[in-house]
Parts: structure tokens; sequence; C-alpha cells
């Protein structure tokens, strides 16, 4: 049986979007930080599960961070729908929730929800983690937010559910591995993450992004973060379709080696459905 990290306690989003990659017969770890994820695959487990960006509140950069920093390959891209609900104890009602628990991503997608019912939002660092601590601490004027499988997990009362402002709420996660994906034949369905690093001269990121559009590669996504340690100066990270063992991609990388200081392929995997529910 396969074994798959996570950041969270058991019912998470992260570890439901696992189980909808990987399949039931899993077994999931939960790790207390992002980076823990990293150390347990160096350890030994088989996967990580870590989120990269979601519709509403945008990237979790920390992620690629780590990506780079340990160098574990991309393997695996999985969308997954949330829907959050306010959960508490069994002898709790809306009228007597004072303060509401979670991760501040998921404080951030309920927010007209908590400001229209007069809630203070607590940040914590998991959401079923959070459905967890009231009901260790028995907290009664307390609630969290989280998803309705963590409601069942710790056995606790939904008191309402789909709070969040914007109902098309998705996260995409990458699934990281020790070994990179092998050959991908032709390369349709794939996408591949790219790290680089542009040399400091005028137009150089123009010239970067222009190696993909003159091998025609789209871009899906991309964003720059700060290199630690060096002011001002930023690592880009991009997604875009196709396999690193297509022709065109290959040129491209290998073009966009002509405009940067730094280039790493990050990985090529099987793209995720867009509808993730």
């Amino acid at each position: 049986m396969i074994k798959v990290a996570f950041q969270g306690e058991s019912g998470a989003y992260s570890e439901e979007a696992a189980k909808k990659y990987f399949g039931e017969r899993i077994r999931t770890v939960p790790c207390q930080t992002f980076a823990d994820i990293f150390e347990s695959i160096s350890r030994g487990i088989d996967f990580g599960v870590v989120p990269i960006e979601n519709s509403i509140e945008g990237n979790v950069t920390q992620t690629y961070d780590l990506i780079l920093k340990f160098g574990f390959p991309i393997v695996g891209e999985v969308i997954h729908k949330i829907s959050h609900c306010l959960i508490a104890n069994e002898g709790a009602n809306i009228k007597s929730i004072k303060n509401v628990y979670s991760h501040p991503q998921a404080l951030g997608q309920c927010r007209e929800y908590l400001e229209r019912m007069g809630f203070s939002a607590i940040p914590e660092y998991d959401t079923a983690g959070s459905v967890k601590l009231i009901k260790e601490k028995g907290i009664a004027d307390g609630a969290a937010i989280a998803g309705r499988g963590a409601a069942v997990i710790y056995r606790m009362k939904i008191l309402a559910s789909g709070i969040e402002t914007n109902k098309k709420n998705f996260t995409r996660f990458f699934v990281i591995s020790r070994k990179a994906n092998k050959s991908s034949n032709d390369g349709v369905g794939f996408k591949t993450s790219v790290a680089f690093s542009t040399k400091h001269r005028p137009g150089a990121l123009y010239n970067a992004i222009g190696c993909f559009a003159n091998n025609e590669i789209n871009l899906t996504y991309i964003q720059s973060r700060p290199i630690l340690g060096k002011p001002w100066k930023y690592n880009f990270y991009l997604d875009c379709e196709g396999s690193i063992h297509d022709a065109k991609l290959k040129e491209a990388v290998k073009e966009l080696g002509a405009f940067s200081s730094f280039v790493k392929v990050l990985g090529s995997y099987q793209k995720a459905e867009k509808k993730g529910n």
C-alpha cells in the first residue's frame, strides 16, 4: 500500500485530494507543515500532495519554494472542489457561536459569511485540525470551518454548509515524489512546470517568455518569488502545456537558457480535469 503525505489532520482537504488522485486504498500520513511533507518523502514516504493555487485566494507560494529547495519532481496534478461547512460541538447552535477557527485561506474564502454573522475569525494551521481543536478543548462558543468529511471523522455537528463566498471554489494540488515520470509518449494531456531566473538586462523576461511563444507552447500559469538572500532578485515559476519529451517544448527550454541564469524543469505530468468535482 502506497503512503501519501499531506499537510493537516485527518479530514483535511489535502487528504481528500490525495484520495481523489490515488483512490481510497492508500495510507495517508498527516504532517504539521508543508516542509514536513518534503522531509517525510526524504525519509521514504512514496508521495506528497501539496496545494499550489486556490481559485479565490490565489497562490500558495511556499509550495514552489519547497519544490525547488528539495528537488523532488512534480509527477501529478489534482483539482479539488472546496465546499466549507461551519462545524461545532453537538450542544452548540448558531446563536451560541462567537469565534470561528480555521486555516487563514478558509477564513478568507468565507469572509462575507463571517462578517454577516458577526463571528470573530481565529487563524489555525489546518481546517480539519480546527475541528479537532474545538472538540478536544470542548469550546462551546467556537466553531470551525472545514469540509463535511472532517465533521464525520470527529463526530461533530454541521451548523451551516456551503458558506464560502464563491461557490466556484477550487484548489489545485501537485503530487510530488522522489522519481520523475517516465516518457509520456506524445505528451497529449500533459503539463510541464519550469523554474528559471532571468539575467539582469533589458528585455530578459520578455525574451524568456517569448521562447515558449516562438515554439507554439501555451503557458497556463506564471508567478515570481523573491530569491532568499538576494533582495530584489526573483525566481519565476511557470506551467505550460505539453511534456518535456516533446520536441517543441524541449527546444523552448533550451532557448530559455540563453536569457536565464538558472533553469530547472520541475516535472511533466498528466493535466488534471478542469471541473475538479
